[in-house]
């Protein structure tokens, strides 16, 4: 669980963290929605906007976060349009409050799209093509690697460790767990891997006036690179393979796409549902997630899920 401090932030605790280096506020402090860290939007008295991040105590290093903040510089560096992280005038773009590690991101102005045409389809593969360009020129030490241990094996600890699968479901989720497990470790291990997103649905994805900006590097991760094209065409039907044809072909007017790892996007699906499924559980003790997701943990809910995951697990 997080240190109680970071339940229970004040905006009087919030501005002094931006005013730490010289920075002066208005005193406006809104907190924005977000599960696992807690986020605020600051006014200051030049009238610009911050968006604030505190990280969850125990999640990243101080390493880590300079990792992702790493990957956003190279990206304003090559002048893609996503938003990198500010110096408070500390030196660095990592402060630390109450033993709290944050950042502060300038506040931009775009909307969330629900449905996209082909040429939006392709003006984003060519935003993530040209992002995977600067993210394969190195490496990011201190981030997580996309494996079936870290994706399949620990969550299975926590979920069935833990007894928070019901008994009645535990054996069949194991087994179908398992098998998919099995049936992906392979071809990810073949696959190329270098920094990604790693979480990039379309809520981290906002239209402003010049096109599409990409926010929230919390998840970045080393991995293959369809990771971040599967996510915005989601699962098998044939609108899904469609939609990740246009992202393809923006793509590849930057960079060049493995297409054998296509045969990844189901199994890297049942992946992020397990593994969600164990990041809900390790945060239940958080009262926003007991708000967020009430219907976690019932028979319905793991019925569901174990449908969901067969279902993926006949597919492959």
């Amino acid at each position: 669980m997080a240190d109680p401090g970071f339940h229970s932030l004040t905006p009087d605790r919030v501005l002094d963290a931006v005013e730490v280096g010289g920075l002066r506020c208005t005193g406006r402090c809104l907190p924005l929605r977000a599960f696992e860290n807690r986020v605020y939007e600051v006014e200051l008295e030049d009238e610009r906007r911050l968006v604030v991040k505190f990280y969850r105590p125990g999640r990243w290093s101080r390493e880590a976060v300079l990792d992702e903040h790493g990957f956003l510089a190279d990206l304003a560096a090559a002048e893609l349009p996503a938003v990198p992280p500010l110096d408070l005038g500390t030196g660095s773009t990592v402060a630390e409050i109450d033993g709290i590690l944050y950042a502060a991101f300038p506040k931009v102005r775009g909307r969330t799209l629900d449905e996209l045409d082909d040429e939006r389809l392709r003006q984003i593969g060519r935003l993530i093509g040209r992002m995977h360009a600067i993210g394969a020129a190195r490496d990011a030490p201190h981030r997580p690697r996309y494996t079936v241990e870290r994706y399949v094996t620990e969550p299975l600890e926590v979920l069935l460790g833990g007894a928070v699968v019901p008994a009645p479901f535990a054996g069949r989720y194991r087994d179908v767990a398992s098998r998919i497990a099995d049936a992906v470790a392979p071809p990810l291990a073949r696959a190329r891997t270098q920094r990604i997103h790693g979480d990039l649905h379309w809520g981290n994805i906002v239209w402003g006036a010049d096109g599409p900006i990409l926010l929230d590097f919390d998840d970045c991760l080393v991995g293959p690179p369809v990771q971040d094209l599967w996510l915005l065409s989601r699962g098998d039907s044939e609108e899904a393979r469609r939609g990740r044809e246009q992202l393809l072909q923006g793509y590849e007017v930057f960079r060049e796409f493995d297409r054998g790892t296509l045969g990844l996007c189901e199994g890297l699906r049942a992946l992020r549902i397990i593994y969600i499924s164990a990041w809900i559980a390790r945060r239940w003790d958080d009262p926003s997630f007991r708000a967020g997701f009430p219907a976690f943990g019932t028979d319905g809910y793991w019925a569901a899920e174990y449908e969901e995951l067969y279902g993926i697990l006949e597919s492959l």
